[in-house]
């Protein structure tokens, strides 16, 4: 499965950036849901997380699964407690105009797997 950098994601899907993270790691999977025990319980680990969800308690989601992405769809905007926990965390935090079905079929454009 390839990778894409966190870059050539937030290109691809024309995302404004909330919070840069870790600009070095880079991703080959995606995960979907709204639902956070949905997410945690899944196979989700290292995944980049495509949400709706615009609360703190998803970075701490996100730091439990290793990812080191969220995108919140359909022009949803982030909590500013949600983007300060993903800058200490070093989460990239990134917004899409696209629907959570238009993101993720984005992200499969560019070979990344569900």
């Amino acid at each position: 499965m390839p990778e894409r950098t966190l870059a050539e994601i937030c290109e691809a899907l024309g995302a404004e950036v909330h919070v840069v993270g870790d600009a070095s790691r880079s991703a080959g999977r995606v995960t979907a849901g709204d639902l956070l025990s949905f997410v945690m319980g899944g196979d989700s680990d290292g995944a980049v997380w495509v949400t709706i969800q615009t609360h703190l308690n998803v970075a701490a989601v996100a730091v439990l699964k290793d990812m080191p992405m969220i995108i919140i769809a359909s022009g949803r905007t982030p909590a500013p407690d949600l983007a300060l926990r993903c800058g200490k965390e070093n989460i990239a935090l990134v917004t899409s105009g696209l629907s959570i079905f238009g993101t993720c079929a984005a992200l499969s454009s560019l070979g990344l797997s569900g």
